[in-house]
């Protein structure tokens, strides 16, 4: 079989999860997805979990996924062993050497990583055991080619301005389906500042590209009076500890001093 020449043409995988809200320090797994699918048109299979959060789906959140309380009292699953199982498909992917579509990373990623620092005691790269997630995020890589296009970059509407069909919107499995040909398309379009890079090189690139973005908004906030702060990190925000610092090898905590 021949090799394919860009990784937009190869093997990828992608990940999307529907929560209880944005906050990614408190809110919860609802339901996720893992797509897999071997070449560009090739057949996809896709791994799907539903979780029992443990916590009321708030109104706002089941206005936009259609989840309920009832159906995951009914179907989902504890969200211990949940999140177990994504972070090791997760895992298994980033082994092969699989990129990992999703989109806006810090997001899904930081969200699971919390998740199973609060139901396993572990964090994300505990179970990626050594092994590196090759992150594509559509998000970023649609910024760095195109910085200056009006308009929001929603997933919605990056399907759009990239000819992408998106079927079932804020289903999980839909959503990460229609990000990974989002991610072929933009590999397509833009051949010469992505698709020539290797899955390796675009993971240090859209670390920087992050940044810089993330800069730029900040500095909007700041002109515009706006509290906000905005994390530079992608595509993992670090966890901090209950001295406000950020958990690294070596840290010991202040307020438990």
């Amino acid at each position: 079989m021949q090799e394919s020449r860009h990784w937009y043409e190869g093997p990828l995988a992608s990940f999307d999860t529907e929560t209880t809200g944005v906050d990614v320090e408190t809110d919860r797994i609802v339901s996720a997805a893992l797509v897999l699918q071997p070449a560009a048109g090739a057949g996809t299979r896709a791994a799907t979990w539903l979780a029992d959060p443990g916590v009321p789906i708030p109104d706002g959140a089941r206005a936009v996924h259609g989840i309920t309380d009832e159906q995951v009292r009914r179907h989902g699953r504890p969200p211990r062993t949940v999140v177990a199982e994504i972070a090791l498909a997760l895992a298994e992917q980033a082994r092969a050497g699989v990129p990992l579509v999703v989109m806006n990373a810090p997001y899904d990623l930081t969200l699971l990583d919390r998740e199973l620092r609060r139901h396993r005691e572990h964090s994300l790269a505990d179970f990626l055991a050594g092994s590196e997630l090759l992150v594509l995020d559509p998000r970023v890589l649609d910024k760095y080619v195109d910085r200056y296009r009006k308009g929001r970059r929603t997933l919605t509407d990056l399907c759009a301005h990239y000819g992408v069909v998106l079927t079932g919107a804020h289903d999980a499995a839909a959503d990460a389906l229609a990000a990974m040909e989002l991610v072929r398309a933009l590999g397509a379009r833009h051949p010469g500042p992505l698709g020539q890079l290797t899955p390796t090189e675009l993971q240090l690139r859209q670390t920087i590209w992050y940044a810089a973005q993330a800069r730029g908004l900040q500095n909007w906030f700041d002109r515009s009076g706006t509290p906000e702060q905005v994390d530079f990190s992608w595509p993992l925000r670090p966890a901090r500890c209950e001295c406000g610092r950020r958990v690294s090898a070596g840290h010991r905590c202040e307020a438990a001093a």
